[in-house]
Order: C-alpha cells, then sequence, then structure tokens
C-alpha cells in the first residue's frame, strides 16, 4: 500500500459538498482508504486572481493502484463534478481541483504526472492544510512544516468544522 497526500482546491458552487463527496468517490474509486483529512481554508486566489477566493483541503489516502492509475481515479473524479480540463483558464475558477502531491517516497517525471508536486513548496494554500495532517512528513528532502515556515500564509484562515 502506498501512502498518497492529495490537495483539494475549488471556488464554484458548494466547495465543501463537493469535497466531501468527492473524498468519497476518491476512496471508492481508488479502493483507498482514508488516513487523515485536514480542515477547510478559505485561501486568496493564486496565479489568476481576478476571481472569487479558493477552499482548499489535503487529505492523506492509502492506495495499492499506482501513481498514473490513481491520476486517472482523480481525474475522472474531477470530471464528475463539472471540470473539463481542456475548457478552462488556467489557474481560473473551478467546481474541484485534485493534485496529487506526493505518492509514497515516488520521483516521477512524466508528461502526465511529476511527483512530488513540482510546485508543493511555492504553495501555502497547499502547504497549510497539509502541515496540519503531515507536519514531519519529508518532501523533496524538505519536512513539511519547514516548508511551510518560509512561505506566507497572508489571508488564510480556517474555516469552521462543518458538523
Amino acid at each position: 500500500m502506498a501512502s498518497v497526500l492529495i490537495a483539494l482546491g475549488g471556488n464554484v458552487g458548494d466547495v465543501r459538498a463537493t469535497f466531501k463527496k468527492a473524498i468519497s468517490h476518491i476512496c471508492g474509486m481508488a479502493q483507498a482508504a482514508l488516513i487523515a483529512r485536514s480542515s477547510d481554508y478559505a485561501t486568496p486566489p493564486w496565479g489568476d486572481e481576478d476571481q472569487a477566493p479558493f477552499i482548499n483541503a489535503c487529505v492523506e489516502i492509502e492506495t495499492s493502484l499506482d501513481p498514473h492509475a490513481l491520476l486517472f481515479v482523480l481525474q475522472k473524479v474531477e470530471q464528475k463534478f463539472g471540470r473539463t480540463r481542456d475548457k478552462e483558464r488556467r489557474w481560473g475558477p473551478r467546481t474541484l481541483d485534485l493534485d496529487m502531491i506526493a505518492y509514497d517516497d515516488v520521483s516521477l517525471q512524466k508528461p502526465d504526472l511529476t511527483l512530488p508536486h513540482p510546485r508543493l513548496f511555492e504553495r501555502a494554500f497547499v502547504l497549510v492544510p497539509l502541515a496540519e495532517i503531515a507536519p514531519d512528513r519529508v518532501i523533496s528532502g524538505i519536512r513539511v512544516r519547514d516548508g511551510l515556515a518560509s512561505v506566507s500564509t497572508q489571508g488564510i484562515e480556517r474555516l469552521p468544522d462543518t458538523g
């Protein structure tokens, strides 16, 4: 079984309800166990700043799927919730964005998948929820909590639990 960290994001529709359903779909389709789920965080838009704030979270799952099979599952789940990657603008509004952050200690560079995620340590909106569930996980030689300490978390706010 592989330990996989996945970042969730979105800013269109009821994102928190989408996360709940998407996590269930990921676990079902990937025959995965949910090990940890962070809180949800309201975060300022990144890249393309002319849009609504995002909600971000992270999960850790255990799966026996290989990285490419899991990527296929994540893209299917995104599509199920209305995401069409080929028709959207880069870093633009979306119902659901699922990014594989790390898959065990696998290092991979393919046209469709780079592991660990190449921009992880530039993105506070991923590091804040990730540090909540895996502060001591070492990715690319950097401990998550140390990576978080090196970026600004301005504008990121933990949302109350939905109950």
